[in-house]
């Protein structure tokens, strides 16, 4: 078959089958994509429609004003929020966070470790220490000033114990 076309252009030697094959192959792939496309906009038409399902457009725009609303109450309660965890953890600073206990007979005569020694100290291991001494007569109870880890009193063994171990007491927890 011959065409004045294909001479002009050069390709009077290839048969035209093959410019048929070539142009069928290309018509499928684009059949192929065309469908593919169309499934794409189907699914998108989709979704576009659920979003503005009984919506108009000033109702959307109530809805989105709404939600700046509350993002911007989130973030005023959120602000609140990190000053009260900022003024907790100022006061955590202040409260007794470190215990020291230590029982022993201040008698040799009484029995059952009755007497007892507390310390009570802060981040900074300021605080107390308080002796309660048991013995026949009664109880006797001393309360004696600890800062930065020392007392300005002199202090029994049991004390100094009490006072060690409250000190420790990150390493005793844990």
């Amino acid at each position: 078959m011959n065409s004045e076309l294909l001479e002009k252009l050069g390709l009077q030697e290839f048969d035209p089958a093959y410019f048929i094959i070539g142009l069928l192959i290309i018509s499928i792939g684009l059949l192929v994509y065309i469908i593919i496309v169309n499934n794409q906009l189907k699914k998108m038409q989709k979704s576009y429609k659920k979003f503005m399902s009984g919506k108009d457009g000033k109702s959307l725009e109530n809805v989105i004003l709404r939600r700046f609303d509350q993002i911007d109450d989130l973030i005023l309660r959120d602000k609140e929020m990190d000053d009260k965890i900022d003024e907790i953890s100022e006061n955590l600073l202040t409260v007794f966070q470190k215990i020291g206990i230590v029982k022993y007979d201040a008698f040799n005569e009484m029995g059952g470790k009755l007497s007892f020694t507390i310390a009570l100290l802060d981040k900074e291991n300021t605080g107390f220490v308080m002796n309660a001494m048991h013995s026949r007569e009664g109880c006797y109870t001393y309360i004696k000033e600890i800062i930065k880890g020392e007392s300005y009193i002199t202090l029994g063994e049991e004390e100094k114990q009490a006072v060690d171990k409250a000190i420790d007491y990150d390493n005793f927890m844990s």
